[in-house]
């Protein structure tokens, strides 16, 4: 099935390098679906149907590792996706505080967007930073030691690199 979605001439040669990488193309589902994220954005159903045709995979195993990793988005997400771990030690540490902290300044619950499309908040299971807990990932990037106090600070810091918008709209 032809999907209207491609990738780019760039991606392409760096498909071509994860292949060389793995056994076989199954192997490199993982690492394309992580490609087609970062450069679509989200993998919507036709993202994942241009990772399956491009891999020469069955849909519905791309669709079943699309769905299956926290990692990968299948639906749209704001311009930083916030995600707060909650399992044990971040939760010990105030994770659920920071959650909720997340929740009341951006005016969403967990799975919400906000109005502007600038902010997702999610509850992931585990960052794999239990040493520095409770941790945040926005984007690729991780924040640790992350108290409730400090929620309002960072997404002020994260508003100020959204081109034109308010540094703390009313």
């Amino acid at each position: 099935m032809a999907s209207s979605v491609t990738f780019t001439a760039e991606n392409q040669a760096r498909i071509k390098k994860i292949l060389g990488r793995y056994p076989n193309k199954m192997a490199a589902c993982l690492p394309v679906l992580s490609l087609a994220q970062r450069q679509l954005g989200h993998l919507s159903r036709e993202a994942q149907d241009l990772v399956a045709e491009t891999l020469g995979l069955p849909p519905a195993h791309v669709y079943g590792v699309a769905t299956f990793y926290s990692m990968y988005n299948t639906n749209k997400v704001g311009t930083f996706h916030i995600q707060v771990c909650t399992n044990v030690t971040c939760m010990l540490c105030a994770g659920n505080d920071v959650l909720r902290r997340f929740e009341k300044q951006l005016d969403i619950k967990v799975g919400e967007t906000t109005r502007d499309g600038h902010f997702t908040l999610s509850e992931v299971e585990c960052l794999a930073y239990c040493g520095t807990a409770p941790a945040v990932q926005v984007n690729d990037e991780i924040h640790e030691l992350v108290s409730p106090d400090r929620v309002e600070e960072l997404i002020d810091e994260l508003r100020a690199k959204i081109p034109g918008a308010p540094a703390n709209p009313a």
